[in-house]
């Protein structure tokens, strides 16, 4: 899957505020996302972008925080980066394929078994009813 395209290719290929959140590191606003209610029994999140998987639908939780929260996600899918904007130090986290901006990833809330949770931007993901690709593990990113 070539994940790897030029700004001019996402822009065509991604709606506005797909470009906005994914590839300028943009935030939807609270509660307004298509997944923030949504918690399927099976299946898995992936990528807008790129159509990686990134996350399986057991791994998501109600946090109450208005973006779609996961406690864990695929092994590798996703990638970490220290962010200092707005005064404050957050982690960033991105698709491990294509480098899409997801949202942040917040730990010590004792929230979950993992100590994690990945609030991420529904227009980052995409709902894959199927079954999870054969070889995918389940892991922390933090």
């Amino acid at each position: 899957m070539a994940a790897k395209r030029t700004e001019a290719e996402w822009k065509q290929q991604l709606s506005p505020q797909e470009y906005h959140v994914l590839r300028e590191k943009g935030t939807e606003r609270a509660g307004s996302g298509e997944y923030d209610k949504l918690y399927p029994k099976d299946g898995y999140f992936a990528c807008r972008a790129c159509g990686a998987p990134l996350y399986s639908a057991a791994a998501k939780f109600k946090s109450g925080c208005g973006w779609p929260a996961f406690d864990q996600c695929f092994k590798g899918a996703v990638s970490t980066t220290i962010d200092t904007s707005y005064g404050m130090r957050r982690v960033e986290i991105t698709c491990s394929a294509c480098d899409g901006h997801l949202g942040h990833v917040f730990e010590g809330e004792h929230m979950t078994p993992t100590n994690e949770r990945h609030c991420v931007n529904s227009v980052s993901i995409r709902f894959v009813d199927a079954p999870i690709p054969a070889g995918l593990e389940q892991a922390k990113v933090v």
